[in-house]
């Protein structure tokens, strides 16, 4: 089985990721690790745009204070503002890059979304992830000093304590080459997780297939604690329809405009909030529940049709094209949407360098818990954390000297035999994301958790014990990475007895005093505090 060495490690190819290695790259040698293509995980997906302080009208602290407002008390002012102030620069690394941002005139164009209280998104039209992929992608193919491992799929970090080595550190990982079906050892002496979030736990998720969660099984497996996974954002409006899969209808809609409608054409965002269809993601896709429940909907209707088509084709072209692909002339008729889960604002614990618990191992981008989000996501926030901490984790990495890594051995499937019937695998996916979606949803009850909880436990261990006895496939290991994280986020849930941003509990419907964390601890940590 083959091995490779490698200065650095990054386990994910979305913005995080492919930003990181672009800072890297002119002095380490860089492996960058997919399991599927380059742009195929939640960057390319992302619509709204970048949240940054550009306008003469708009200042660093009313950005910290609308984060601070959406993220309901929970945000770490010392990370928010960290964000904040290197947004700016953020935006003009993409810029000479080649990202095409939209322009107005000679200057960015800035568009403004829920719970921000003026324009800072900069965007390329409704499409900006996908933009800024595929430049970052034309870069890092031409950059020397990248590897590049597409169709990998992360198994497991390597540490010195699962070696019997003194110390803790991460050494590598291994991975299955889904061409060769065999498992590779990676060496390197730091490693970046940049694998994005855990969507794909809910029955209904913007997220691609790509989002199991895997950087967070990985990191926990390997002793680190993880925190706030609770607070799964669900985006308010993901376009209903049956041959949707995963679309999600941009902010930027209500930001311009949009109205939320029951059928018979009667609003009711104002009922819920006084900032309407402008209020944060929490408070939209809780009315929108509490109206599908109340009037027994499939979904409810989002209205722009006021806008010109000029307008909507300027401003959301992909949008427009798409629904009208289905049948939907969003220019005469309203759009059928409904909550969708949508972003993990928990994560990997980590400082303002993406360092984990464990000496060698990052974290960075939705993977990561930076404290940032708190217990909800302003819009656009998460590809500015991507870019923030993509720089800052390899300036760290630049700065911390060069360790000697041991040899490793390789991975050992002697004892294993291949799979007799792979509908376990399929059936177990299934019904993990359907309770989920059912009982650890947009509004949460003890007894539902409690359910979730006894479900969790008998797929952990049928699926355990499947992974012992026969050949890994990536949907196995995906479906191990994803019930591992189902029970974090159950865990977490029944540990916050209140009701707080993206987490609704009926039994604890009010705010609890102080507001803190949710942290969780594995049996086993590494040695050393997470803030250096």
């Amino acid at each position: 089985m083959a091995s490779h060495d490698f200065d650095v490690l990054i386990v994910g190819s979305g913005l995080a990721g492919l930003s990181a290695a672009l800072h890297l790259a002119p002095t380490h040698r860089v492996a960058v690790i997919t399991k599927r293509q380059l742009q195929d995980g939640s960057s390319s997906w992302a619509q709204g745009g970048i949240a940054a302080v550009l306008a003469d009208d708009d200042s660093f602290e009313a950005h910290i204070q609308d984060t601070l407002v959406a993220g309901a008390g929970l945000c770490d002012l010392a990370t928010t503002r960290f964000v904040v102030e290197n947004a700016p620069a953020s935006i003009a690394w993409l810029r000479a890059l080649g990202v095409p941002f939209t322009l107005e005139g000679e200057h960015l164009h800035l568009t403004r979304e829920g719970g921000h209280s003026a324009r800072r998104i900069a965007h390329v039209t409704d499409a900006t992830g996908a933009a800024v992929q595929r430049t970052l992608i034309d870069v890092v193919r031409a950059t020397p000093g990248i590897t590049l491992f597409e169709h990998h799929t992360l198994i497991d970090l390597i540490t010195s304590q699962k070696l019997g080595l003194a110390g803790q550190r991460c050494l590598g990982l291994y991975a299955l080459d889904e061409a060769t079906d065999q498992v590779i050892t990676f060496r390197a002496p730091q490693t970046i997780l940049a694998t994005g979030g855990a969507g794909k736990v809910y029955l209904y998720t913007t997220n691609p297939d790509t989002a199991t969660g895997d950087g967070i099984a990985a990191a926990w497996r390997a002793g680190c604690r993880v925190a706030n996974l609770e607070f799964i954002q669900f985006h308010p409006t993901g376009l209903y329809h049956p041959h949707a899969k995963s679309f999600l209808i941009s902010e930027a809609v209500r930001g311009e405009g949009g109205k939320l409608l029951l059928p018979d054409g009667t609003r009711f965002m104002p009922e819920h909030d006084e900032r309407a269809e402008l209020a944060p993601r929490d408070v939209v896709a809780r009315a929108i529940d509490f109206e599908m429940k109340k009037h027994g909907l499939d979904c409810v209707h989002l209205d722009i049709s006021h806008q010109s088509p000029e307008f909507l084709n300027e401003h959301f072209p992909n949008i427009l094209a798409h629904c009208a692909s289905l049948g939907i002339d969003i220019t005469k008729e309203p759009i059928p949407v409904v909550p969708t889960a949508h972003f993990t604002c928990g994560g990997v614990l980590t400082d303002l360098a993406g360092r984990t618990d464990l000496p060698g191992l990052f974290a960075v981008g939705e993977v990561a818990y930076t404290g940032l989000h708190g217990a909800n996501r302003l819009a656009s926030n998460s590809l500015l954390e991507c870019i923030v901490f993509a720089r800052a984790a390899a300036h760290a990495i630049a700065e911390a000297p060069r360790v000697q890594i041991p040899a490793l051995p390789r991975w050992d499937d002697s004892r294993v035999q291949d799979a007799d019937e792979s509908v376990v695998i399929s059936h177990n996916w299934d019904e993990l994301r359907r309770f989920m979606w059912d009982y650890v949803g947009i509004v949460r009850t003890n007894k539902r958790l409690e359910r979730a909880a006894h479900r969790i436990a008998m797929l952990q261990a049928e699926i355990q014990e499947f992974y012992a006895h026969f050949h890994i496939t990536r949907d196995l290991l995906e479906l191990r990475n994803l019930v591992l994280v189902a029970d974090l986020i159950v865990r977490s849930a029944q540990m916050r007895r209140e009701s707080r941003g993206l987490h609704y509990s009926r039994d604890y419907p009010e705010r609890a005093a102080p507001a803190a964390p949710t942290i969780l601890v594995p049996s086993t940590p590494p040695v050393g505090p997470w803030r250096p």
